[in-house]
């Protein structure tokens, strides 16, 4: 199979599909790699790196999309790499359909085969291939609230961590999945005060297993979180619906409690968003203030850190991408439901029952087109 691998081109977006190593075990499983020229050069792996594991490097997207069998991405195609994509041809990465419906059409009209990271399963019910990101976004959502929290980035002039004699930040994180684990392992120790909000009892006391003390669990309603929000330095929105659209939990009326200053991380964005005043936002410009607080809602948050994020991605998602070069995507999705559950478009039909609710199209089952 020959194997394309696009140059990223969202805003700042500099994590690449294949990393070297990952494109030495498709050569050496017979396959051909074609990579854009310098599609790596921002985490390192320049295009001696590539050439020297047998990739071919190209000088354009049009040259790898016009021949290449599967696309490998990180980010979802934007709408000229959209009416790029042929025919039967496998696009394999992030897509985030429900709140996209352009991108939704294009890809239904190009009558590609769509494979998203995010929907992909495993055995126990996780996201392997959307929790790599996952992790990286709920540690960078403390971070980046940190930072929005000061004064001179329109926050309201609080420490995170506080000190002694002055009460820390307290920070609410509404999902206790993987984005909220890791947001709320590294609010801890930035020295916050932490309350995790879930509707999974199980989930909680998981939680509180595993932090003890350091937490606060508390279980989700509209009472506990317009209480716990508005009395918020920051909060964190980690919930996650997968394929469909995130849950608007916070509310604008909520927001006007707040004190002004204050700060909403939103990394549902991707999805939609779980609050009501969330729209997206690039690296370039993270934040705007909505009801006198500080929103952050950038769409590709990972991709500020696209070193760590490319090789943790990369050690995920290479499996399936061997299996689907060696196997063609039918037969690897016959012998696995798990990567059958990541794809949602297939020959100008929608095949995942999440995305298609969201978007309020006809839904067809994967197992239709495949078997």
């Amino acid at each position: 199979m020959l194997v394309g691998v696009p140059s990223e081109i969202k805003n700042n977006e500099y994590r690449v599909g294949l990393v070297p190593s990952s494109v030495r075990e498709l050569v050496a499983n017979g396959h051909q790699v074609i990579v854009q020229r310098n599609a790596g050069a921002k985490i390192g792996c320049d295009n001696s790196a590539y050439e020297n594991v047998g990739a071919t490097v190209v000088d354009t997207a049009e040259e790898i999309f016009s021949v290449a069998d599967m696309i490998v991405k990180v980010k979802e195609p934007q709408l000229n790499e959209c009416k790029m994509l042929r025919e039967n041809q496998v696009l394999f990465t992030y897509l985030h359909l429900a709140p996209d419906p352009e991108q939704t059409k294009l890809l239904l009209a190009s009558g590609c085969i769509a494979i998203a990271y995010e929907t992909v399963t495993d055995k126990n019910g996780g996201l392997p291939l959307l929790a790599p990101m996952s992790e990286v976004a709920g540690r960078m959502a403390i971070q980046a609230g940190a930072n929005s929290l000061e004064s001179v980035n329109g926050g309201s002039g609080i420490l995170l961590g506080g000190v002694p004699g002055v009460a820390p930040a307290k920070v609410v994180v509404l999902g206790g999945g993987v984005v909220g684990t890791n947001s709320v392992r590294m609010a801890i120790g930035m020295g916050a005060r932490v309350v995790v909000i879930d509707k999974s009892l199980a989930r909680l006391y998981q939680l509180d297993l595993q932090f003890g003390s350091k937490i606060c669990t508390i279980y989700s309603t509209t009472d506990s979180i317009e209480r716990h929000v508005q009395t918020a330095d920051l909060v964190v929105g980690a919930v996650l619906v997968p394929g469909g659209s995130a849950p608007r939990l916070v509310t604008r009326n909520m927001l006007k409690g707040m004190r002004p200053g204050s700060v909403l991380v939103d990394v549902s964005i991707d999805q939609g968003g779980c609050f009501e005043t969330s729209r997206p936002t690039t690296h370039e410009n993270p934040t705007y203030v909505e009801e006198g607080v500080v929103h952050y809602c950038v769409t590709n948050m990972p991709g500020a850190v696209p070193r760590t994020s490319t090789f943790a991605l990369n050690n995920a998602t290479l499996p399936f991408t061997i299996a689907l070069a060696n196997l063609g995507y039918k037969k690897a999705m016959q012998l696995d439901p798990h990567l059958m559950n990541g794809l949602n478009v297939c020959n100008g039909k929608l095949t995942h029952k999440a995305v298609a609710n969201a978007l309020s199209k006809e839904y067809v089952p994967a197992e239709q087109v495949i078997f």
